[in-house]
């Protein structure tokens, strides 16, 4: 396991001064400046930054030493981590996004599937997004429902087919995937599930990058 946590991604600038907008990987979006300093994936750069707004969907942040455009375009796709060890502890049945990812997915009965290559919440909830082997890819709802078994130390989730589970009886408790310290067990009613998508990348305004 991964020695320290990824938070955080620049995705672009904003304005003229320096400041960035990231894709914050805390369940609440600012909650990424409680970690400052942040460093690089290398470890080679240490960033303290603060948190100045959001705007859609991303955090607006300024970088101490970073002061202008060229400066906050040349770390676009930098992205942002902190030692494990500052993260609180995770209780039952919540995982950090970054644990999950890379996990071997399997059927009930013990066929791979494929590989966790992302986790997202598009509003419902979260969902594995799991790359088939040989090709191709599905989402699946992160519920005990749908993935009943996360083992960690054996590096797989096994989920249940049919991917899509239509109306979890009894408001069934999701699984948690948290990066943050009021982190809670949530427990939601779910809808009956339809594919999502990626959502599309935002273009660029006058001000932002």
């Amino acid at each position: 396991m991964d020695p320290r946590v990824c938070v955080g991604v620049v995705a672009g600038v904003h304005g003229v001064r320096g400041a960035v907008r990231i894709k914050s990987f805390t369940e609440v979006a600012a909650d990424i400046g409680y970690y400052s300093p942040v460093e690089t994936e290398t470890g080679g750069r240490k960033i303290r930054l603060k948190v100045t707004g959001e705007v859609k969907g991303l955090v607006i942040a300024t970088l101490e030493g970073v002061t202008d455009r060229d400066a906050a375009e040349a770390l676009k796709g930098t992205t942002l981590w902190v030692a494990r060890e500052r993260l609180p502890r995770t209780e039952e049945d919540e995982f950090l996004y970054s644990d999950l990812i890379g996990l071997v997915v399997e059927g009930t009965d013990g066929r791979r599937l494929g590989t966790v290559k992302a986790v997202h919440d598009f509003g419902a909830g979260d969902l594995l997004d799991i790359a088939l082997e040989p090709k191709g890819s599905l989402l699946v709802p992160f519920t005990k429902a749908a993935v009943p078994e996360v083992d960690m130390a054996g590096g797989k989730v096994v989920v249940i087919p049919p991917i899509y589970v239509a109306g979890e009886e009894g408001g069934e408790a999701e699984r948690g995937s948290v990066e943050r310290l009021e982190a809670k067990r949530r427990k939601a009613e779910r809808a009956e599930h339809a594919p999502a998508t990626e959502a599309s990348k935002e273009e660029d305004g006058n001000g932002d990058g």
